[in-house]
């Protein structure tokens, strides 16, 4: 039973009781002073007749009690007005909060984000002041929700009209010098492969999460996976003088789309490499365990702030540590998905000699697609 089953049994039986003890006072002031007494006639059979002996007086006999004043009226109207005060405020007790709660949810309807009932609450302490702040919470977390994505669409415009202009440059420059065409003709391929990735990533979030992203399960070995995936992330890391370290046990293998897994650990791996200081190592370890296959990539670099372990996985998320160079947000999003869509778990933690540890958890089993 919840705090709000027990405050409406206190207050129904507090009404009842005050209800009855209202009622027995009631009849208590008005009794007679004396019973029997005049106008009163002792209840049961008539009395015989007397027979007492001498000096002792017969007992009274008083006219018969009028039918009307065998009805109590003011105790019952003070009793009836007792439960209508009680009823009133007991109604106002739980009806004024899920008045405010109606009233926030239009106005988040109607665009008002910054809503909060919480304050409005006061100092209640049960399940409808929990309501509240659950929706708090909804609401908070509709304000960051639309906040990231204003600033994505701010980003990928600004990362769109840059290879955009770049592009119309390149075009301009063909016309007017030829004989720098294939120095142009260079910088047009890398300007649009880097419109293509973007939109790549827009489209491949939008697919998960609609739920119609193809998928051939099949069984992956991850060693293969993880190999090809370090083989390519070499090429970057050996730019920033970092190196890749492997530490896979075993032979972890899991049901699934060898494609969208590979998308998933590379996302992981090029997170690392790209937030990994000049030299740092960078290490990728997978094993298997207890019906678990766990994916482990793990830098020393600055790591995130402990609120945001979690929120980096959320779509057009960007932390404070991010720079201009840190991707679109969308890439440990897709993984996410990607794990959520294998029956597992995408999640991060601070590392204690320093840097991220990022880990996904997938079943060891049928695939869930």
């Amino acid at each position: 039973m919840g705090r709000l089953f027990w405050k409406f049994f206190f207050i129904f039986w507090l009404a009842q009781f005050v209800t009855a003890a209202g009622v027995g006072t009631a009849i208590w002031i008005l009794r007679p002073q004396h019973f029997p007494g005049p106008g009163l006639v002792v209840p049961g059979p008539p009395p015989p007749e007397f027979s007492g002996t001498e000096g002792q007086p017969p007992p009274h006999r008083g006219p018969p009690m009028e039918p009307g004043m065998s009805l109590p009226l003011l105790p019952i109207a003070a009793g009836s007005l007792v439960s209508l005060l009680f009823a009133g405020l007991l109604a106002w007790y739980f009806a004024r909060p899920i008045r405010l709660l109606r009233g926030a949810f239009a106005a988040v309807a109607s665009g008002e984000i910054d809503t909060r009932v919480g304050p409005a609450m006061g100092g209640r302490n049960d399940e409808l002041a929990d309501l509240g702040k659950n929706f708090d919470d909804m609401a908070g977390r509709l304000g960051d929700l639309l906040l990231a994505q204003r600033n994505l669409l701010h980003d990928v415009s600004h990362e769109l009209r840059s290879p955009m202009a770049r592009l119309q440059a390149a075009a301009e420059l063909i016309r007017q010098q030829p004989e720098r065409g294939a120095e142009l003709a260079e910088r047009i391929v890398r300007d649009t492969e880097r419109m293509d990735r973007l939109i790549g990533e827009l489209l491949t979030l939008a697919r998960l999460d609609s739920g119609i992203q193809d998928a051939i399960p099949e069984s992956v070995d991850l060693r293969e996976v993880i190999a090809d995936i370090a083989e390519n992330a070499r090429i970057e890391a050996d730019e920033r003088g970092c190196t890749i370290d492997l530490a896979l046990i075993g032979e972890p293998r899991v049901p699934g789309d060898c494609e969208l897994l590979h998308r998933a650990i590379e996302n992981l791996v090029r997170n690392a490499v790209l937030h990994s200081p000049q030299g740092g190592p960078v290490s990728i370890g997978a094993s298997a365990a207890d019906g678990i296959c766990r994916i482990t990539v793990a830098d020393r670099g600055p790591g995130v702030p402990e609120a945001h372990t979690q929120a980096i996985f959320d779509p057009f998320f960007r932390s404070s540590i991010a720079t201009s160079s840190s991707g679109y947000g969308l890439g440990l999003a897709i993984t996410r998905r990607i794990a959520e869509k294998h029956g597992g778990r995408a999640f991060a933690t601070n590392r204690p000699e320093g840097g991220l540890l990022l880990t996904i958890e997938l079943p060891i089993g049928k695939a869930p697609f």
